[in-house]
């Protein structure tokens, strides 16, 4: 008698073993390249809250009133599609009532054009591309891939520097759960602006190189752990001018103890956190354990049928493939 190995098993043995090659590669190498940040983005986030601005029409500060911050995010994919980079332009513009909505941008109460560049992997920063503010840190407009219970060195593009935030416990947004971080801003000079003197307490100098103050109330934001998209944010600015040399306050140009992310803004961010989300476990997980276990069962059950083979008496034909 012989033993001879039916096309059944050599098959469930092949499409085994092809599975546990494959459950590594896509675990290993797959899994890590599919974190890379997106360069075609086109985004909108929108801040609301109340708060206080200067009035230059009036020359006063307003209270109570509200504000609107728009931040409009674009790939620049020409610049982007090399050496693994990718260059968005962040366009932002702090509104009120009266300059919302803005025909041009130059109308709103403030407006800033910002190019942000960084590695796609790693989210660190690379200084390339026209990028303006030169800028450090871990993390500004997302996180690094796979967040960790940390604190982060964020980049404040209105301090010009990074504030540590640290990791403050989870939060749910919309019934979707992320880290969330903590940080608060304590006064600090960031530069000086021409104003006439009468605004600063010096009624007998007709202009002066005041002080331009910044603080920031509170910083919250809320991360996906996998993707480090910021499903919601919440921010609390104050600027003000002080006269030359002062420890107070003398002018307050935009005061507001919490602005954070609208509803829209947060549930689209939350649907493009899980689509993404799901796409890296899908890869990064759930194909890999499937498929190795998948291909340890075939792989185990057609070496058994190869071990065992067909008896069948010598001289006979061995079996072939209908």
């Amino acid at each position: 008698m012989r033993r001879t190995a039916s096309p059944l098993s050599l098959v469930l043995l092949g499409i085994g073993v092809f599975l546990l090659v494959l459950a590594p590669m896509l675990a290993w190498y797959v899994g890590p390249r599919a974190k890379s940040t997106p360069i075609d983005i086109d985004t909108t986030t929108v801040f609301t809250g109340t708060g206080s601005y200067f009035d230059t029409k009036d020359i006063k500060t307003v209270t109570g009133v509200p504000l609107t911050i728009t931040r409009q995010v674009r790939g620049d994919v020409a610049d982007s599609a090399r050496a693994g980079r990718a260059v968005w332009d962040v366009s932002t513009s702090v509104d009120t009532e009266d300059t919302l909505p803005a025909a041009d941008t130059t109308d709103s109460l403030q407006w800033t054009l910002e190019r942000w560049v960084t590695d796609r992997r790693t989210n660190e920063p690379v200084h390339c591309c026209g990028e303006q503010p030169v800028f450090d840190g871990e993390a500004y407009l997302k996180f690094p891939f796979d967040v960790q219970k940390r604190s982060y060195r964020w980049w404040d593009n209105t301090l010009g520097s990074t504030v540590s935030l640290r990791f403050a416990g989870t939060k749910k947004v919309q019934g979707y759960e992320g880290y969330r971080f903590t940080a608060t801003v304590p006064p600090t000079r960031t530069g000086t602006r021409m104003v006439p003197g009468r605004l600063v307490g010096l009624p007998k100098r007709g202009q002066v190189l005041a002080e331009e103050w910044y603080a920031n109330h509170g910083i919250e934001l809320v991360v996906d752990r996998r993707t480090g998209r910021i499903v919601h944010a919440a921010i609390g600015p104050r600027k003000t001018v002080r006269a030359p040399g002062s420890k107070k306050d003398s002018m307050v140009l935009l005061d507001s103890r919490r602005l954070e992310f609208t509803e829209d803004t947060g549930r689209a961010q939350v649907a493009q956190a899980e689509a993404d989300s799901g796409k890296l476990r899908l890869v990064g997980e759930t194909l890999p354990m499937g498929g190795g276990a998948a291909g340890a069962a075939l792989a185990a059950t057609g070496l058994v049928l190869v071990v065992r083979g067909r008896r069948r008496p010598a001289g006979e034909p061995a079996p072939t493939a209908a």
